[in-house]
């Protein structure tokens, strides 16, 4: 018994669905469309950050609890709490205070909440048509707003207290944007105008 319980406990975690996908599908077709000199050059997801900002932090610390909660259901590791680095007297925040939840995620988990949000989050989202294209900042990294938190089936409907939105930042090692958008494109990412590359 203690043996196969040794066994369970050391048997390897399966290697995520979309990793799998990036080292047999998308690596081969980025070095063909982009004709990089050698494989060390071909772009890959660095880290996926999904941040929240709150401005009613300062006047109401629960929802700064119950914000943490969620994004800690929605990714499976625990947020930092970002806070004020100066002082803005207009918006009666002083340096220090908490201002919003942050996550930072790499690894397995990266690629597999981008598989929960590409396959269940986004299909949810209300008369969705496609992310925009132009949410690049120049270096291949790809921001999107999300409206309301509803979209991930992790969030439980009844105990929501405030909708929030959220921006999710893809960071690659693309350096350009037409690079880090195929590198996206390939991941199942659904671009407006395009039809999603099938992930099977």
């Amino acid at each position: 018994m203690a043996k196969t319980q040794q066994a369970v406990q050391e048997a390897p975690a399966p290697v995520p669905r979309l990793r799998l996908h990036y080292r047999e599908r998308v690596r081969p077709k980025l070095l063909q469309e982009f004709g990089f000199g050698n494989e060390h050059e071909l772009p890959r997801l660095e880290k996926i950050v999904l941040n929240v900002g709150i401005g009613e932090a300062p006047k109401n610390p629960k929802i700064l609890d119950t914000i943490v909660e969620e994004l800690g259901a929605i990714t499976g590791q625990r947020p930092v709490i970002t806070r004020a680095k100066k002082a803005i007297s207009n918006f009666s925040l002083r340096a220090g205070m908490p201002i919003g939840v942050r996550v930072t995620l790499r690894g397995a988990r990266m690629y597999e909440f981008l598989d929960r949000f590409i396959n269940v989050a986004v299909p949810r989202i209300r008369d969705f048509r496609g992310f925009p294209t132009r949410s690049f900042d120049g270096r291949g990294n790809y921001t999107v707003g999300i409206r309301e938190q509803m979209v991930f089936p992790e969030i439980d409907y009844d105990k929501v207290e405030k909708i929030h939105g959220m921006d999710i930042t893809f960071v690659t090692t693309a350096g350009r944007d037409d690079v880090g958008m195929a590198l996206l494109r390939e991941m199942g990412m659904p671009f407006r105008g395009e039809t999603p590359v099938q992930i099977g």
